[in-house]
């Protein structure tokens, strides 16, 4: 027998629950993004950082492999199944398009070297789609399958290193000069949350029927919008000719210093 992975949808009050939950944490992030006086600028970590910030982020990519692996083998076991089958995926085109198109526009932005702008379009590429499956993973882990003996072992091989891997690949947009925390990234993320609300209304089931299909496909866009945020120039008329401030160049905001990050632009 053969069979796809999916999850359980949110029944009941637990419907209600959650699209209330989303939508609380939403207005948080707005208001938090009101609270942003001006962007702010990480300031780039040392070589020994940055070399150790690659080193995590392989090893979470490792670990994922190994933990998949587990979480398959028992399931097929569980099931009683000899494999898994590739599900038909409506949102694959979506986000492929997505990724490539993200990688063009923040290439072609000006000011900076061809390395900073190549450097900067990769991980923007890279990072992008964890914008939405971070918080996705959090909702869906407790509705995927119980496997047995051990049902949150089998969860924490599978969802630990998956979280890790997020995190580790959102860290590397600290690496470009380009990145700028701003209001508009809140603001684009709160409207994540808020379709999440209206999936969860809906069951947040698999994206096997049209309304599923349709709410993942709009809040995969809006987090590649998210993403895009943080590599937009001052004003948008000066994307291709925006130059970064230099180092040491501190502008108000919360009490951040703000600097450039010459990582990728030498």
């Amino acid at each position: 027998m053969t069979q796809p992975i999916a999850w359980t949808s949110y029944s009941g009050d637990a419907r209600i629950e959650l699209a209330v939950g989303l939508v609380a944490a939403a207005g948080a992030v707005v208001y938090a993004g009101t609270r942003l006086r001006h962007p702010v600028r990480a300031v780039r970590p040392g070589q020994g950082t940055v070399a150790g910030m690659f080193v995590a982020w392989a090893v979470a990519i490792v670990g994922l492999l190994v933990g998949v692996s587990f979480y398959i083998q028992q399931y097929l076991r569980d099931n009683d199944l000899t494999k898994l089958t590739a599900a038909s995926d409506p949102i694959a085109p979506v986000t492929f398009l997505a990724v490539v198109a993200i990688f063009i526009v923040i290439l072609t932005r000006g000011g900076l070297s061809f390395r900073a702008r190549l450097g900067s379009a990769i991980i923007g590429a890279l990072a992008a789609p964890w914008i939405f499956e971070l918080p996705f993973d959090l909702i869906v882990m407790a509705r995927t399958a119980s496997l047995q003996p051990h049902p949150a072992l089998y969860r924490a091989l599978f969802f630990v290193p998956l979280a890790l891997v997020g995190i580790t690949t959102l860290a590397l947009l600290i690496l470009s000069p380009m990145v700028r925390l701003t209001r508009a990234t809140f603001f684009t993320f709160a409207l994540i949350l808020l379709v999440f609300a209206v999936w969860a209304l809906d069951g947040f089931g698999y994206p096997s029927a049209p309304a599923p299909i349709a709410l993942n496909m709009v809040s995969k866009v809006l987090a590649f919008a998210t993403a895009l945020t943080l590599f937009l120039p001052p004003r948008l008329s000066q994307w291709r000719t925006a130059q970064q401030p230099g180092l040491g160049v501190e502008q108000p905001g919360l009490g951040v210093e703000q600097a450039t990050l010459p990582a990728l632009s030498s």
